[in-house]
């Protein structure tokens, strides 16, 4: 999500998306290491998990963008501009490389399935096309919260907004927990991470008090998925690497605020601004460089070098990639 026409450019929102932007390719370079517990050697494994552990803030945080974008509108709600600009901004490219994406998912090391594409394409109502797609089958239902709640965040004091707030958070605790309820969707669990960036953004209070939570969960979560899956031989996770739980709820606010800190009062240089506008675009792309390696060399050795430079070269293609496409009519919107 781009800014808000009626704010102004929020400078630390670049740092952010550029980190959340680079943690979501390494992750997905990651991915096949997780599940080669005993095959691979225990350092390849213990650096992927490991990695992976410290990056799932990275989804929130952008979702959290949009939230501080969204709600912090000062300009009346138009739906009009709002379905327009904001939702089918981000439906139709969805749509078109959902489909493109289907046809590389009939792509193998054995040649083309056409069958596997189009079930693929068949699915698609339902299950996104490709591994990274599936980010917007739970993001873009969230926009309907925004027509909802801009006129409530306009009225509540900053008391009220923080206990929702932390009301949340204690409904993502006992997500963590195993508790059952109405509650346990998508729509509410990572709904409350649009509230969350629009708290952070307006009231960065108590930060302190985030950045301990937010390492003892860092800390608590390491140690859950890694002793227990060593214990057991074989990756587990039990709800620690989710990412709505408490855990990784109180990283993302770390993360967040550790950011907006760090870049307090300093305007973005013009590289990151730049790669700031990169960012969805780098998203939706960056599949496609990590394809032939994911296909004939899934789990490179050593992989504390191989997992940072393809995370590098991935990122570095798919922003590539991204400015061309913005710099034509034609294409630009693939890449809002």
């Amino acid at each position: 999500m781009q800014d808000d026409s009626s704010q102004g450019h929020i400078d630390y929102l670049d740092g952010l998306r550029v980190l959340a932007a680079l943690f979501v390719v390494a992750i997905h370079v990651l991915g096949p290491y997780r599940m080669e517990l005993g095959q691979i050697p225990d350092s390849d494994w213990l650096i992927a998990v490991g990695l992976n552990t410290v990056s799932r803030w990275a989804v929130p945080v952008f979702i959290m963008i949009s939230g501080l974008l969204l709600l912090s509108a000062s300009k009346p709600f138009n739906w009009s501009h709002f379905l327009r600009r904001r939702v089918m901004k981000v439906v139709v490219p969805f749509v078109v490389w959902s489909a493109m994406f289907a046809v590389i998912s009939g792509l193998s090391a054995q040649g083309f399935s056409l069958a596997t594409t189009l079930s693929t394409l068949q699915e698609a109502p339902w299950h996104e096309t490709y591994y990274h797609l599936g980010f917007f089958y739970y993001y873009i239902p969230l926009l309907l919260w925004v027509p909802v709640l801009r006129p409530i965040l306009a009225r509540l004091p900053s008391t009220a907004i923080a206990l929702v707030g932390l009301l949340w958070i204690g409904v993502t605790a006992w997500y963590l927990a195993g508790g059952q309820g109405w509650w346990r969707n998508d729509f509410i669990l990572y709904g409350g991470y649009l509230w969350l960036g629009f708290w952070l953004h307006q009231y960065p209070r108590a930060r302190v008090l985030w950045w301990g939570l937010g390492v003892a969960a860092l800390g608590a979560t390491m140690y859950q998925v890694l002793a227990t899956s060593l214990a057991h031989q074989r990756y587990i996770t039990q709800g620690w690497l989710s990412y709505t739980t408490v855990n990784t709820v109180l990283i993302s606010a770390a993360v967040f605020l550790a950011v907006r800190a760090l870049m307090a009062g300093r305007a973005s240089p013009a590289w990151l601004a730049q790669l700031s506008r990169y960012s969805l675009g780098i998203y939706l792309i960056h599949p496609l460089f990590l394809w032939p390696i994911r296909t004939y060399w899934p789990t490179l050795s050593p992989a504390w070098w191989w997992i940072p430079v393809l995370t590098l070269y991935a990122f570095s293609g798919a922003a590539l990639v991204t400015a061309w496409l913005q710099r034509h009519r034609a294409t630009a919107w693939l890449v809002p």
